[in-house]
């Protein structure tokens, strides 16, 4: 990958979260760590705002990037000032997957930009106190074709206690992080003992498609019925919210993906507080 373009830089050079939002930051802090995100860009603020406003050399430089996250990207908001322990905009914002194609991508970028203008969103703003107009940053990764996936919370976000929290199901993330399916639910302890497992109800998955984008699939009765973590999976997990905490700190939530029984981090920042 190149170093540069326009205001796009490789995603474990993104520093500064008053051009690169915190989405970027912390996964470029993440990347520089050696923890196991996937590689791509970040876009400024002022280059997403201008791919769009319809800024043709803006979108020709960003156009050539796809090249490097080929044959399929995930493109991702990084607002400034969100994921704060204060404030989640987790949902808020709008996440586009399996993009296929340059101009696929670039049309992504202008819906991510534009789904921080909804009413919803402007209302989220308002309530959790953040002042002034949006300031999106983009996050441009390979896209992850995951078999499992889900979130983990190193404190529990129901009974407060210290220990991981997980949720996961079969295909993309977004499944659990949408609440498309009751996800199955794991509880660790802190010195990385399995202390509960508890199956959901996971009847369909949403898989990207060659064409592009991503389908709700329905998913076959022996999957239902089963477990979709497996212990070396849990022990893979519990590391990685070590791993992550070192990094992060404590009393975190880990957005996470296995492909292929390769661990990903896609996104880990402070469990909001209120």
């Amino acid at each position: 990958m190149s170093a540069q373009v326009s205001s796009a830089v490789l995603l474990e050079d993104a520093v500064e979260e008053a051009r690169f939002g915190g989405k970027c930051v912390s996964l470029g802090f993440g990347l520089r760590a050696d923890l196991p995100a996937p590689r791509g860009y970040a876009l400024a603020v002022d280059l997403v705002s201008a791919i769009a406003s319809g800024d043709e050399a803006a979108k020709a430089n960003i156009a050539r990037l796809f090249a490097e996250v080929a044959p399929a990207a995930a493109v991702r908001s990084s607002a400034v000032g969100e994921d704060s322990v204060n404030a989640s905009f987790a949902g808020q914002h709008l996440t586009v997957l399996n993009v296929t194609d340059a101009e696929s991508m670039i049309t992504a970028i202008k819906q991510v930009h534009a789904s921080a203008y909804t009413a919803e969103a402007v209302a989220y703003r308002a309530k959790m106190g953040v002042e002034g107009e949006p300031a999106i940053a983009v996050v441009i990764q390979h896209q992850i074709l995951s078999e499992v996936a889900g979130v983990m919370f190193t404190k529990n976000p129901i009974t407060h206690r210290y220990e991981r929290y997980i949720e996961a199901s079969w295909g993309l993330g977004e499944a659990v992080v949408a609440g498309m399916v009751v996800p199955d639910s794991f509880r660790i302890s802190s010195e990385g003992n399995i202390l509960e497992l508890v199956l959901g109800d996971k009847d369909i998955e949403l898989v990207a498609i060659a064409e592009g984008e991503t389908i709700e699939q329905e998913v076959d009765q022996i999957r239902q019925s089963s477990l979709c973590l497996n212990e070396d999976q849990l022990n893979s997990l519990h590391r990685l919210a070590l791993d992550c905490e070192a990094i992060y700190g404590e009393h975190i939530d880990i957005e996470w993906a296995f492909d292929d029984e390769q661990l990903y981090l896609l996104q880990c920042r402070a469990i909001t507080m209120r």
